[in-house]
């Protein structure tokens, strides 16, 4: 019997590979189908690698998908000075730099340097990967439902890209790192007006409430990239950088996931009558204890051997799922919500 779910993606620059390897090996489930996608930043274009793979060529063209994005996200060069690195262990040199100097070198340079310093030789590098995907795939009506968060600069409000609206400049904006990149600026329906964006994170890492329609299923699916709890204290300014990163990116799902734990509990005494509010029943993919250890360098160096080990991690953490909790989906939540907020 096949159980339909929906995928909520995170970002987390290149430690989205992680996210690469869990839909990887979901892809090899056939009893599980994908009904609709929330993703941001890297979660965003996993999101569209996945959609556009599946109207291509089913389940083995969304491995394909997915396997060309990460490709091409290991071929990324530009200021960033990345490459030059691939001869030596990526992760012990970035944890060898963290333990001599306060600051990743990105952060260093964001402290003297804006992306609009560059002037006329300003270019994203990104764009040339999410301009590989065959958008009237990505937007077709066939397929999993997609949904791209990013944020508006001026109002600091989410807005969701869905169908047609999704584009090059709609994934690059949910991927905007103000720090490295420029705003995109897309133009609003609505009011006809220019409007810049940044990274969806600062506002839904992914959004859940465009899964909550009556037309996609109650099993969300969440692949977590930044860690939900840290045991040990950040002492180290970058340390201390990287906790609040994490902890502000994931301060938008904390709280979808508190109120549909609110939810829940007045549908389960009876408070709200069943079938007013949808029954939404809540999964996590993760590996917290990896994501831990990874330099927070790493999540900007999309170095082969980085996402090599991300996406095998991925597909470790989703046999785990499936073995431990497949038989949930579509009866119960596996995530204890009660006791993330108790």
């Amino acid at each position: 019997m096949t159980v339909k779910i929906n995928l909520a993606l995170q970002g987390g620059g290149a430690h989205g590979a992680f996210t690469w390897g869990v839909l990887d090996r979901l892809l090899e489930d056939e009893g599980i189908e994908v009904a609709g996608i929330t993703g941001t930043s890297a979660g965003a274009l996993n999101g569209a690698a996945f959609k556009a793979g599946m109207v291509q060529g089913g389940r083995q063209g969304a491995k394909a998908a997915l396997d060309g994005l990460w490709q091409r996200m290991g071929a990324v060069g530009d200021m960033r000075f990345t490459h030059w690195l691939t001869r030596f262990d990526a992760v012990a040199w970035a944890s060898a730099w963290e333990a001599v100097l306060p600051f990743t070198p990105m952060e260093a340079v964001s402290q003297v340097v804006s992306p609009y310093h560059y002037g006329p030789f300003y270019e994203n590098p990104l764009r040339e990967v999410v301009e590989a995907f065959r958008f009237e795939d990505v937007c077709a009506g066939a397929g999993p439902e997609l949904f791209v968060c990013a944020t508006c600069v001026r109002s600091g409000k989410i807005r969701i890209f869905e169908g047609q609206e999704i584009s090059t400049d709609a994934i690059l904006a949910s991927a905007c790192l103000p720090d490295l990149f420029q705003a995109v600026e897309i133009e609003d329906p609505e009011t006809g007006r220019m409007e810049a964006y940044w990274d969806g994170g600062y506002t839904g890492n992914p959004a859940l409430f465009p899964l909550f329609s009556g037309d996609l299923p109650g099993d969300v699916v969440i692949v977590n990239i930044n860690p939900l709890e840290r045991e040990d204290i950040p002492k180290t300014p970058q340390q201390i950088r990287n906790r609040v990163n994490e902890i502000s990116f994931n301060s938008s799902l904390l709280r979808e996931l508190r109120a549909i734990n609110f939810v829940q509990r007045l549908l389960a005494d009876g408070t709200i009558q069943r079938g007013r509010m949808k029954q939404v029943r809540v999964h996590m993919i993760a590996d917290d204890a990896l994501m831990t250890q990874l330099s927070v360098t790493t999540k900007l160096i999309p170095l082969p051997q980085i996402l090599a080990r991300l996406k095998q991690a991925g597909r470790d953490a989703a046999e785990g799922f499936l073995t431990r909790d497949r038989e949930t989906l579509g009866v119960r939540s596996s995530a204890d919500l009660p006791a993330m907020f108790g």
